[in-house]
């Protein structure tokens, strides 16, 4: 299948490889990683970065390769528990960074045609991910404009 925006096919990308359990070298207590997602949550790292530290740095020197095989939960599921969730999804909330990068680089330079696409595509995008999200992640009475998403990212 042809990738959204572009004609072009995407490669298949590689596939975890299964485990049921984590490592016999990766020994740490999964109250300890819990604590320290939490702790890299309040420092301000997104789910996904708190995931690469945690491989890259681990929990007292011991990288951990997978959260959810060490404490049975998401990094999402940990930070819900703990009441450190952001507001948006990730995914959401960095295309709405884009789409006002975007949109204040356009009207700087108003004659760059291809970044206007691009600033089409990302709205596109941004509001199917907000359609998407609607009630679980996002309120139901949201809808996504320059003006709300450029609040948004002021806040924070």
């Amino acid at each position: 299948m042809a990738r959204m925006h572009t004609r072009r096919r995407g490669s298949s990308g590689s596939d975890k490889p299964t485990a049921d359990d984590p490592p016999e070298w990766s020994d740490v207590d999964a109250d300890d990683i819990e604590s320290r997602v939490v702790e890299l949550a309040e420092q301000g790292y997104d789910p996904s970065q708190i995931g690469m530290k945690l491989r890259d740095e681990g929990v007292t020197g011991t990288p951990v390769p997978d959260v959810k095989l060490a404490t049975g939960k998401k990094i999402t599921e940990i930070l819900e528990e703990n009441d450190a969730r952001s507001e948006f999804p990730e995914d959401l909330y960095n295309l709405m960074e884009r789409a006002v990068r975007l949109r204040e680089h356009i009207q700087q330079n108003p004659q760059d045609y291809q970044n206007k696409r691009a600033l089409q595509n990302t709205e596109s995008k941004v509001r199917r991910l907000v359609d998407y999200y609607r009630g679980d992640e996002v309120e139901p009475d949201f809808t996504y404009s320059y003006d709300v998403a450029k609040e948004l990212l002021d806040e924070e």
